[in-house]
């Protein structure tokens, strides 16, 4: 049933059915409410959440200083959440049911070890809380770049409010302060993220007249800092308002003769190149086509070429646990995707192809400070982004993202790895 329960159910927000159907809906599952009211008061107890209820009520006693759940919807929450898990908890979200004081720190206590949020005897309960991804977001030649269009074809201008001013969109690499940590600052971001680029192109040896082709281009900062090493940049994108954005920058600089970026997926990419890198891309790619991936690495890498890539990663159990599973994240902000291990990198490569993983370095916690920098700008630059046509559900979604983002690396559950690729006769 999809008829709203109770006054009480309604959403918080005003929201636009035709752009926020499944948010605007508040369904009416009673049953499954009751399970998701009960499976609240486990978790609020096991992992030490305070509860608030309106009125100022709470579920139950909770430690001081205990992550914050705030429910404004009590009712539209748990109908939410019974009837679709973790997307209804995000949907929920979105409509404003529920907040936080502290959003990052709630979210970081929920994904820290995951699988143990449901009993182990009630696991046979998950199928009726998890969807299966959807045919027509399968990562296809022919839904690739319609994927693509949804996240980074929303504008330029919203990616820099709260980029910094390389507008670079994947993890830094900051110093390290005295406890080994990354030392994170807004105003150090720039020379971190060029950090990062460098020590990628360093990974694959890329120097004055290398033959360097990049598979996803992002707003053009990398194949900037590889031809002014003096290199000749072939960068693919699918993403029209990047291609034009990137193509502009690359010319204000001087380098339109050394750099080209192309509209053109990376299964069509012809010619032979000394290195190829791809930064935080394969996370598009989808498990069925990773063969064809790393496949068209092997196929257009010079005999001693390097390719180097820079991925986003889970433990490779959790992988495989998610890698059918459609989740809140893949319908509202990455569709079609699957974040890899290093261990299905490493067999996808060695099984389908000549090429071998020889190096991988992580530094997950750079990330979680990077999420943290672009959140705190994005919300900051609330009345901005309202400025540009995006309104609250939208705002409440990327803030959800992000901070869901940071909690991800912050424990671990997720991480970030560059790694070298090479045949065996270029190893050394």
């Amino acid at each position: 049933m999809t008829t709203t329960v109770s006054p009480a159910a309604t959403p918080t927000l005003l929201v636009d059915p035709a752009r926020w159907p499944d948010v605007a809906r508040v369904p009416n599952v009673p049953l499954r409410a009751a399970v998701a009211g009960r499976l609240l008061r486990r978790v609020a107890r096991r992992r030490g959440l305070r509860i608030e209820l309106p009125g100022g009520r709470t579920l139950q006693q909770a430690p001081p200083g205990a992550p914050v759940l705030r429910l404004h919807c009590p009712q539209a929450f748990l109908h939410r959440v019974g009837e679709s898990g973790l997307i209804g908890f995000g949907e929920s979200y979105q409509a404003g049911d529920w907040d936080s004081p502290d959003l990052v720190a709630l979210l970081t206590e929920l994904a820290t070890a995951p699988e143990t949020l449901m009993p182990t005897g009630v696991q046979w309960l998950r199928p009726l809380f998890v969807q299966r991804p959807p045919d027509g977001e399968l990562p296809t030649t022919a839904n690739a770049r319609r994927n693509i269009h949804r996240h980074y074809d929303l504008s330029n201008e919203l990616f820099a409010l709260f980029l910094d001013p390389t507008m670079t969109y994947s993890s830094a690499l900051f110093p390290t302060g005295p406890g080994r940590g990354p030392v994170a600052t807004r105003d150090g971001l720039p020379a971190a993220q060029h950090r990062k680029i460098d020590r990628l192109l360093d990974l694959a040896r890329v120097g004055p007249g290398t033959r360097l082709l990049e598979i996803g281009t992002g707003w053009g900062e990398l194949a900037l800092r590889a031809a002014a090493r003096g290199a000749h940049v072939v960068s693919l994108t699918l993403s029209e308002e990047q291609l034009a954005l990137a193509r502009r920058r690359i010319a204000d600089a001087g380098q339109a003769d050394r750099a080209e970026v192309r509209l053109c997926d990376y299964r069509a990419v012809d010619g032979e190149y000394d290195a190829v890198v791809s930064v935080e891309m394969i996370e598009a790619v989808g498990r069925p086509f990773w063969p064809e991936y790393f496949a068209t690495l092997d196929r257009v890498l010079a005999p001693d070429g390097r390719a180097a890539l820079q991925a986003i990663t889970m433990p490779h159990d959790r992988m495989l646990a998610s890698s059918r599973t459609y989740t809140w994240i893949l319908k509202y902000i990455f569709p079609g995707g699957l974040i890899p291990s290093v261990r299905a990198i490493e067999e996808t490569a060695a099984r389908h192809t000549r090429l071998r993983l020889t190096h991988a370095d992580a530094y997950g916690p750079h990330y979680a400070e990077t999420l943290r920098l672009w959140r705190e700008r994005f919300t900051e630059r609330s009345p901005q982004v309202a400025a540009l046509g995006f309104d609250e559900v939208f705002q409440r979604m990327w803030e959800l993202y992000l901070a869901y983002s940071e909690a991800g690396f912050r424990t671990g559950y997720l991480d970030v790895h560059q790694i070298l690729l090479t045949r065996d006769e270029a190893a050394a």
